[in-house]
């Protein structure tokens, strides 16, 4: 019996969960009848919409919402939750290390394949900065944005109850760094949250709030263009925000944030989004990388002088032929992945039946970037918006683009709701620590309030 041929795809992010997806359209009655296995690996059981974390650490959509779980959308797949740790390509091998593995001590499992999508996206780019890896927080995953809106609104309930002006003043600093989309969003949401809670809380005012962006570069939002970058900036400025431009975080030790320009800010809160690099996993593998960390690939996107292997999305340099420069490569970003995901999927399809292959081509079209509710700027089509219309444009352009119409209609379920009720702002920080209250009452722990 002929053994059915599979393709592995590494990483449920973009380009996994749309590769698969269209793989799974094109050969349903093939993955029916077992002549193809379309085996997914990632280390979570979902995609998460990054676009939308902003709004989840602000309250307006629903966490749950901003995911989508790989098993309901991929019901002809073999989803594997677990992390890719080594690919050795010229045996067609991927070892992968799952939580059952892990369990029974084996430590890992062996995948064995035809062929090999790499899409395992990137990871949080860390420098080695004094107290950064100790007191910093991310903001690339729902988990992270749904832990900071909780340590945002600790944060004010500390200040609210403390005698201490130091510790008040501490609690209520928070400092983001980095000017792309994630810090400037992150940052917009989260202070508009903030100032609207301020209402509920008798010895905290708006004004009260320290909000501080701090940016290696000398501007922010590049992709929006400078003229909306400068308007940024001034938008930010005029709500109280402190817009640290060329200047670099040196320090945050001791819950204390020293920049380059000689300031120190005592704060408890340090938001890190100064950029991704490549996923360790690409070091692990015998493909061609560039001096990146990330993988050579064609404007087919297979991988530069490797058959049956394929690549886009973060992990990927893929040619950008629109470019008017030569060599230009296309930037890592949703814009770009979701595209390449439907082309290289289509290419895959195409080696199976024996079909020529199409380069990817995508004419950059612009960039929306939301600052808070009702505030944004967009560049899209060569046109600039400011304020609520970049905000609508914003929030249109996502609702299109998350996948399934399930989760299309609950986002906007949500945000009509949100318009005819107040926002929620209650910290659920208890749930990172879920057993604290039971170990309390079992008598191997101290209650949570103590640490």
């Amino acid at each position: 019996m002929k053994e059915p041929a599979r393709i592995l795809v590494v990483g449920g992010g973009y380009v996994g969960m749309y590769t698969a997806l269209r793989l799974q359209r094109k050969l349903k009655r093939e993955l029916r009848q077992g002549a193809v296995q379309v085996i997914v690996v990632d280390p979570e059981p979902y995609m998460t919409y990054q676009p939308f974390l902003p709004e989840a650490a602000a309250g307006s959509i629903s966490p749950r919402h901003v995911v989508v779980p790989l098993r309901r959308v991929l019901p002809l797949c073999q989803v594997v939750i677990g992390a890719a740790t080594e690919i050795d390509h010229a045996e067609r091998t991927a070892t992968v290390r799952t939580l059952a593995a892990e369990e029974e001590g084996n430590g890992a499992i062996a995948i064995h394949y035809d062929e090999l999508v790499l899409a395992p996206g990137s990871i949080s780019r860390a420098l080695p900065i004094p107290g950064l890896a100790d007191y910093a927080i991310g903001f690339k995953t729902v988990e992270e944005a749904i832990g900071l809106r909780n340590h945002v609104l600790e944060q004010m309930d500390i200040a609210s109850s403390t005698r201490d002006p130091d510790v008040r003043d501490a609690a209520l600093t928070f400092v983001f760094v980095g000017g792309g989309y994630a810090g400037v969003e992150a940052l917009g949401e989260l202070e508009d949250m903030a100032r609207y809670a301020t209402r509920y809380y008798h010895n905290i005012a708006p004004e009260d709030l320290r909000w501080i962006l701090v940016e290696a570069t000398g501007r922010i939002l590049p992709e929006v263009g400078e003229e909306l970058g400068r308007y940024t900036v001034r938008e930010l400025r005029g709500r109280n925000i402190d817009v640290r431009l060329d200047t670099r975080l040196e320090s945050c030790e001791n819950r204390v944030a020293v920049l380059s320009d000689g300031s120190r800010f005592p704060t408890r809160t340090v938001v890190w989004t100064a950029g991704v690099k490549p996923h360790p996993i690409l070091a692990a593998t015998d493909l061609p990388r560039n001096d990146h960390g990330r993988l050579v690939c064609t404007a087919a996107l297979t991988v530069d002088g490797v058959e049956h292997a394929w690549a886009a999305g973060d992990a990927a340099a893929v040619p950008d032929i629109t470019a008017d420069e030569p060599g230009a490569i296309c930037a890592p970003n949703a814009q770009h992945a979701v595209r390449q995901a439907k082309v290289l999927a289509e290419n895959l399809l195409a080696t199976l039946h024996g079909r020529p292959l199409t380069d990817y081509a995508h004419k950059y079209v612009g960039s929306v970037a939301s600052l808070g509710l009702h505030k944004g700027v967009a560049h899209v089509y060569g046109r600039k918006l400011k304020g609520y219309p970049a905000w609508f444009m914003h929030r249109a352009y996502h609702l299109s683009r998350v996948p399934t119409f399930n989760r299309k209609a609950r986002v906007f379920a949500e945000w009509a709701l949100a318009g005819l009720f107040k926002r929620e702002i209650v910290s659920l920080g208890s749930l990172e620590n879920p057993r604290a209250e039971f170990e309390l009452a079992a008598g191997t722990g101290r209650h949570p309030e103590a640490s």
